[in-house]
C-alpha cells in the first residue's frame, strides 16, 4: 500500500511541475498564481504546498536529489580512484541521469535555464544554490581524499569541472541548440578541464 501511495505522490508532484512549467511558459514565470499552478494540476493550492514552499522550487524541483547522487557517487569511490576519474565518473553519471530520468524531463530544461538567467530573484537562487552545492561537493571530495588533496585544490578542481559544464550548456541554450547539443557539449567542457585536473593525481 506504502508503493501505491508514493507513487500517487510522485505523480502529482510531477503534474505541479509540468503544470508550472507550462504556464511559465505561455503566460510568464511573474505572471503565473499558484492558485493557477495547482488549478492546472488539477489539485488545490494547499496541496501545492504540500510539494512546493513557492513558484521557485519547482523551477529547482531536483537540485537536492542531484546533490546527494553525487555525494553518493564520492563516499562510494574505490580507494585507488584517481581524482579525474572520480570527476568523469560523476559527470558521465549525471548527464545519463538527465537523458534517461523521466522524472528529470530533459525537454523542459532549456526553458528553466532561460528563466534562471532572466528572472531576478531565480538568478539570485540559482547563484546561491550553485555556491552551496560547490562548496559541499569540494567539502566532500577533501574528506574523501584526505591527506592527498588540500582543501584549495578540491574547490579549484570543482570550480572548475562545474563551471565549464554549467557554462557550456548556457551558452549551448542560448545558441537555440538542443538539449541533446547542449549535454554533448557540458561533456567536452568537462572532458578539457579534467585534462588540466590530472596535474591533481
Amino acid at each position: 500500500m506504502a508503493g501505491i501511495r508514493e507513487r500517487k505522490k510522485q505523480r502529482t508532484r510531477r503534474a505541479l511541475i509540468e503544470a508550472a512549467l507550462r504556464l511559465f511558459a505561455e503566460k510568464g514565470y511573474e505572471e503565473t498564481t499558484l492558485a493557477e499552478i495547482a488549478a492546472e494540476a488539477d489539485v488545490s493550492t494547499r496541496t501545492f504546498f504540500s510539494y512546493f514552499a513557492s513558484k521557485e522550487d519547482v523551477i529547482f524541483h531536483d537540485m537536492e536529489s542531484r546533490m546527494e547522487r553525487t555525494a553518493a557517487l564520492v563516499r562510494s569511490r574505490a580507494p585507488d580512484e584517481p581524482l579525474p576519474d572520480l570527476l568523469t565518473r560523476i559527470a558521465r553519471d549525471a548527464l545519463a541521469h538527465a537523458a534517461g530520468d523521466e522524472n528529470y524531463a530533459v525537454e523542459e530544461m532549456p526553458l528553466r535555464i532561460r528563466l534562471m538567467m532572466t528572472v531576478p530573484a531565480l538568478q539570485a537562487r540559482a547563484l546561491h544554490l550553485l555556491y552551496t552545492s560547490q562548496l559541499r561537493l569540494a567539502r566532500a571530495l577533501h574528506e574523501s581524499y584526505r591527506g592527498r588533496l588540500s582543501p584549495v585544490e578540491a574547490a579549484a578542481a570543482v570550480g572548475a569541472f562545474a563551471g565549464a559544464a554549467k557554462l557550456a550548456v548556457m551558452a549551448s541554450v542560448e545558441r537555440g541548440e538542443s538539449m541533446d547539443q547542449a549535454l554533448d557539449a557540458a561533456l567536452v567542457a568537462t572532458e578539457i578541464t579534467l585534462r588540466g585536473l590530472r596535474s591533481l593525481g
